[in-house]
């Protein structure tokens, strides 16, 4: 939990409105905002432009509201950390406090409000990813195993299904891939930063794979996944949300995903120090472009159908 000790005197730095932008974390609220538009578009039914407007506004909304308690729980570590001691809290500029009443009143807001735009199914799954992100991720795992993101990354993989949810008010086979892939994705995309960022987790104490076990067992692990996401991705284009376009993607990709974890897997720490770490940050830069580009052709395979719809019913 947030060490006061660790926090620097805010005396010196005035909150501006960007600062409360940054505790809901924009850049991982695009990838919620995107995965869940996918989840609600490719859904078999059609959603009211408003209605579907209302959905990823909320689910986005609680996508920050995770941030914020993420940072407010989080910022004894994050100020031990080159990547994250700028950050609002650590840096002193919004007080743990603040961080935590933000946290709690958008994440009140957003599950109350998505049941009423939508349904309380998808109400009731933003409510358990708030919980699921803050309470069982940030505050247990994070700081206790390593296991820490491969079990955390589920927090991050369900927004699919709640847009899926929101469109239907049911579940289906359909958005648990969209959850599997992402889920399958968290473990080789983290831990290949770690790779070239070990020194902050050891800094922070917190347990990651490079620290607990060593940089070869993390390099076999990246590989060990990255084989299991690529049969899973591969796999998806053969199921209702994939597609010729959805498998080119998955084909291509993965196989640039194989290759990058194999050259990671072959590597030995003197290699990649002698290079900064220059085929561990291309995988990462890859995996960034890797979930966009699947989850863009189920959108993708998502408008073919619908078009195909509408001709046939010409």
């Amino acid at each position: 939990m947030t060490d006061t000790s660790l926090q620097p005197d805010r005396s010196a730095a005035e909150a501006q409105f960007g600062d409360y932008v940054a505790l809901l974390k924009p850049r991982v609220m695009s990838l919620v905002v995107f995965t869940a538009l996918v989840g609600l578009l490719a859904a078999p039914v059609g959603v009211h432009p408003m209605v579907g407007f209302a959905a990823i506004l909320f689910i986005a909304v609680g996508g920050g509201a995770s941030g914020a308690l993420n940072m407010w729980w989080d910022a004894d570590i994050d100020a031990r950390m080159r990547r994250t001691r700028r950050r609002p809290v650590p840096a002193g500029r919004v007080a743990p406090e603040e961080a935590l009443a933000l946290g709690l009143a958008l994440s009140g807001f957003s599950v109350v409000m998505l049941g009423l735009a939508t349904n309380w199914l998808a109400a009731a799954w933003l409510a358990f990813t708030i919980f699921f992100y803050v309470v069982i991720y940030t505050m247990w795992l994070k700081r206790t195993t390593p296991q820490n993101i491969v079990i955390g990354g589920l927090a991050g993989a369900f927004p699919p299904l709640i847009g899926w949810a929101a469109a239907t008010g049911s579940l289906a086979l359909e958005p648990w891939l969209m959850v599997a892939l992402i889920f399958m994705w968290t473990p080789p995309h983290f831990w290949a930063l770690a790779l070239f960022m070990r020194s902050d987790y050891d800094d922070a104490g917190v347990p990651m794979l490079t620290v607990t076990h060593g940089r070869p067992a993390t390099r076999a692990q990246i590989l060990v996944y990255t084989v299991l996401l690529a049969v899973l991705a591969v796999g998806t284009g053969f199921t209702t949300v994939g597609g010729p376009v959805y498998l080119a993607v998955a084909v291509v990709l993965n196989a640039m995903f194989l290759k990058g974890a194999w050259a990671i897997w072959r590597r030995d720490e003197a290699r990649a120090e002698a290079d900064d770490y220059r085929v561990e940050k291309r995988f990462f830069r890859l995996s960034l472009i890797y979930l966009f580009a699947h989850f863009g052709a189920i959108l993708a395979e998502a408008g073919i159908d619908r078009m195909g719809l509408s001709v046939g019913g010409l």
